[in-house]
This record gives structure tokens, C-alpha cells and sequence, in this order.
């Protein structure tokens, strides 16, 4: 079971980096992570972006640093808190997850296609349960928002 997960996360990966550089070539993985989760869960402090993303809050800063570079997102100290960076998506941003994230529903849905029937109904009700049990939030097809990175 381990190693099918391993070569489907493998596949979906590719489809990930693919649909990435099909939009938005300087931005990595982690960094476009970042953005998705700014994008479902709305402005984050520094500290509770780095942990959504599990990493040290200085990594998080450097990765924020470029995005903002990038005009991707956007850095604010709100005056009630000087000691808290809030970190938004620009519009820049927002667009980018969205084509991204178009991109990526069209190759995965080109690929389940191409699955018999039966297995497609199978794969849904077994990956529901493993994202749940990751405690992974739903990527909803809303258009703009909760999209999954």
C-alpha cells in the first residue's frame, strides 16, 4: 500500500510541477504552497504561516521575501500589534493559484478519465479517507477560493 501511495504522490507531483511552470516558471514548489495556503485560509501571521507549512519562521521569511519580490503577496505590520507580520496574496497572487490550480484540475481529470468507471468511484471514497486522515482541508471547485495547492 506504501509504495502505490508513493508512485501515485510521484504522479501527482509531476502534475503539480508541470502545471506550475506551465503559468508561473520562477516560482518553486514550496513557495506556490505557501501562496495556496494564503489563498484557503486568508492573511496569516508569520508564525502561523510557518506552521502551517511546518518549517522554521525565518525560512518562512525568506520565502515570503521572494513572493513579495515577485508582487505575489504583500508583507503589513498592523498598527494594534507592531511585533506581528501579516502576510497576504496580491491579485497577482490570487491569479496564480487559480490558473495553477485550473491547470492542475484539467491534467488530473485527463488522467482519472482515463480510468474504468468503477475505479474512479473506488479512488474517490480512498482518497477522501486518506486526506482525511492527513487532516488535509478539501480542495472545493469554487472557482477562486479553497483551492488545493
Amino acid at each position: 500500500m506504501v509504495n502505490a501511495v508513493l508512485t501515485a504522490s510521484r504522479l501527482l507531483i509531476a502534475v503539480s510541477a508541470r502545471s506550475l511552470a506551465a503559468v508561473e516558471e520562477a516560482l518553486t514548489l514550496p513557495q506556490f504552497r505557501m501562496l495556496v495556503i494564503l489563498s484557503t485560509r486568508g492573511q496569516l501571521s508569520l508564525s502561523a504561516l510557518a506552521a502551517e507549512l511546518d518549517v522554521q519562521p525565518s525560512t518562512a521569511m525568506r520565502m515570503i521575501d521572494r513572493l513579495v519580490a515577485a508582487n505575489m503577496a504583500t508583507r503589513t505590520t498592523p498598527p494594534d500589534n507592531r511585533r506581528t507580520t501579516v502576510i497576504s496574496l496580491t491579485r497577482a497572487g490570487r491569479t496564480t493559484v487559480t490558473k495553477v490550480t485550473a491547470k492542475r484540475r484539467s491534467e488530473i481529470a485527463r488522467i482519472v478519465g482515463a480510468m474504468p468507471a468503477e475505479q474512479r468511484r473506488d479512488l474517490i471514497t480512498a482518497l477522501q479517507t486518506f486526506t482525511e486522515a492527513g487532516a488535509e482541508p478539501s480542495a472545493r471547485d469554487t472557482g477562486t477560493s479553497h483551492l488545493g495547492w
